[in-house]
Parts: structure tokens; C-alpha cells; sequence
């Protein structure tokens, strides 16, 4: 592995993640115009979606239902861990480069983002 092959991967990584959370949020967008097209909306009180969308299980479960609301928040999550799978896969490559410098600076980087995602909220 080197620094040429390292970057070619985590831009493709990028790349492909943000399309795929783009594409995501996109169907869902669509899809809730369509199923909620007649709708009226009152704009007096906002308050929290469906508790089913607070949870990774519950977005995954609502957007493989093909739920609007669950596929724009899974395309929404997917853009939130684009980011973290940059990180994971720098990690790895620098693992593989022998870097340890990098390595270590990575692993503190993931676990900062892990920690911050577990505890959010």
C-alpha cells in the first residue's frame, strides 16, 4: 500500500458515499411527495418524527419498508458515516504503510468520532 493508492481509495470511499446518501435522501424525498402530496401541514407546532426513526435499528427497519421519512434519514446517516469510513480506512492503510505516527493519530480520531456518536444526544 502506498500514499497514491491509500488516496485513490478514500476518494472513491467519498465519492461513492456522498452519491449513495444524495441518492438515498433523494428516493425518500420523493417518495414522501408522493405519499403525502394531498397532505395539509401545520406550520404553528413542530415536533419530533416518529420515535421508531431515533434509533440506527428503527431507520434501517423504516427505510427497508420503503417508509419516506426512514429513507431520507437512512440516506442522512449514511452521509454521517462517510466521514467515519474515511477515517476507518485511512487507519488501515497507514496500518499497512507502517506509519505509526498516522496510525495512532487515526485511531484517536475514530475513537473521538465513535465515542461523540454513541454519546450524541
Amino acid at each position: 500500500m502506498n500514499d497514491r493508492r491509500l488516496e485513490t481509495i478514500i476518494s472513491r470511499l467519498l465519492r461513492t458515499g456522498v452519491l449513495v446518501a444524495a441518492a438515498t435522501v433523494f428516493a425518500g424525498g420523493v417518495l414522501y411527495l408522493i405519499q403525502s402530496h394531498s397532505g395539509r401541514v401545520d406550520y404553528r407546532s413542530f415536533g419530533p418524527g416518529s420515535p421508531a426513526l431515533l434509533s440506527l435499528s428503527g431507520i434501517v427497519r423504516s427505510a427497508a419498508q420503503l417508509q419516506s421519512q426512514g429513507l431520507i434519514q437512512l440516506g442522512l446517516v449514511l452521509l454521517i458515516a462517510t466521514p467515519v469510513a474515511r477515517v476507518a480506512v485511512a487507519l488501515a492503510g497507514f496500518a499497512l504503510e507502517r506509519d505509526r505516527l498516522y496510525t495512532v493519530i487515526s485511531l484517536i480520531v475514530l475513537l473521538i468520532l465513535a465515542f461523540s456518536l454513541v454519546h450524541a444526544g
